[in-house]
């Protein structure tokens, strides 16, 4: 039986390493951390990752942790309410006709426990270092200086992945100018706002954010401008979220971070018997919450390629096609969302936000927006 090592227990090693299981195959999982990470970090999941979900055989858990949320909402930080695009229109597309709204730290346990059912061993306090590639396996570098032999590795080490960078590969992109802000408050924006859906994104040429819910939290992210420092930004925190609306006291923050934002993607994803997926192999800025979700498509494509009865062009079929899709969709669709959230033409700012109300108000032009926004139209053909 055919060995596979997945670095990485983060949402998309565990989800790899359980549809290897689900596939038969022998895995080992190693993590740098002593337990799974506890930080919320992404938190939508999409109609086909909830799909990939089931098919793993623990979406119901997702779906009784997390927050269904069958639309999301445009907003205008001047003019308030823009639109609401409803998912119910991809009923016939997925039987997941909305997001849901879940941090990924709440979903690496539960994976980790059908992992456990299946007899995968997850090696924490196992950071690894590196990797050598040859004609029949692998070699995982650890860094107490053991080595793990594997017939391949899945890397889902991260962005600064380890295995990534002993293996060479370049990783081109660009850094957004502007850090990226997200604070957690258990303040009740419904309250305060009108129209407000699980998801909101509000356009604004220089204070533009976005809006989520999560189960325990609203989140707030903002751009805060490079070269001032992070407890200067912190500090003046409170001023900023006044400016979405002001209680006349200061909002009741829980926690609050600032990093920077990057758009990148792996020169190749198979290098040998090494598999680059997740933010090891792209990464991109959080606006459309497609990072997550592409790592963990990343993650069963893999595993349904290692099935195969000749693993070997099925695994290049598979890393080709994802790294085209991290180009041609993740990427672009990304980077536009950041484009048309900040854009400071008036012109062009209120052609869009007409666009977008004339999107919501007829059906069919809502599903052919909401296939290529919720990655649907990024995985199959779909019928008109």
């Amino acid at each position: 039986m055919s060995r596979v090592i997945v670095a990485g227990a983060g949402p998309v090693g565990l989800s790899a390493a359980l549809a290897l299981s689900r596939h038969g195959l022998a895995v080992t999982v190693l993590e740098a951390g002593p337990d799974l990470a506890a930080e919320s970090r992404a938190s939508t999941f999409h109609p086909p990752t909830l799909e990939m979900l089931a098919e793993l055989g623990v979406v119901d858990e997702v779906l009784a942790r997390g927050l269904v949320a069958p639309t999301f909402a445009y907003r205008d930080r001047t003019a308030g309410h823009v639109a609401t695009l409803d998912l119910s229109v991809l009923a016939r597309d997925t039987p997941y006709p909305y997001r849901v709204q879940l941090e990924q730290s709440k979903l690496t346990p539960i994976l980790r426990d059908h992992l456990a059912r299946c007899g995968v061993e997850i090696r924490f306090d196992s950071p690894v270092t590196g990797a050598r590639t040859d004609e029949t396996g692998v070699d995982v570098l650890v860094a107490d200086g053991s080595t793990v032999r594997g017939d391949w590795l899945v890397a889902a080490d991260g962005a600064h992945s380890a295995v990534r960078r002993a293996l060479g590969v370049a990783f081109d992109g660009i850094t957004y100018p502007e850090r990226f802000l997200v604070a957690s408050t258990s303040e009740e924006l419904t309250g305060w706002l009108d129209g407000l859906a699980a998801v909101n994104y509000v356009f604004d040429p220089v204070d533009w954010s976005v809006l989520l819910r999560t189960p325990d939290h609203w989140r707030v992210l903002l751009p805060t401008p490079d070269g001032s420092s992070d407890e200067t930004e912190l500090a003046r925190l409170d001023a900023r979220l006044r400016q979405i609306h002001d209680p006349g006291r200061p909002w009741r923050v829980a926690h609050a971070s600032i990093y920077r934002v990057h758009q990148r993607v792996a020169a190749e994803f198979r290098v040998g018997r090494v598999l680059l997926a997740g933010d090891a192999a792209h990464v991109n800025n959080p606006l459309g919450g497609l990072g997550m979700n592409s790592g963990i498509h990343d993650a069963v494509a893999y595993a349904t390629a290692l099935a195969a009865p000749d693993p070997d062009p099925a695994t290049t079929r598979a890393a080709d096609d994802r790294r085209r899709i991290a180009l041609e969709f993740t990427q672009a669709v990304s980077h536009r969302n950041y484009e048309r959230l900040s854009a400071t033409d008036p012109a062009a700012r209120a052609a869009h936000l007409d666009q977008l109300r004339a999107t919501a108000a007829d059906p069919t032009r809502t599903r052919s927006y909401l296939l290529r926004a919720c990655m649907i139209e990024s995985l199959r053909p779909v019928t008109p």
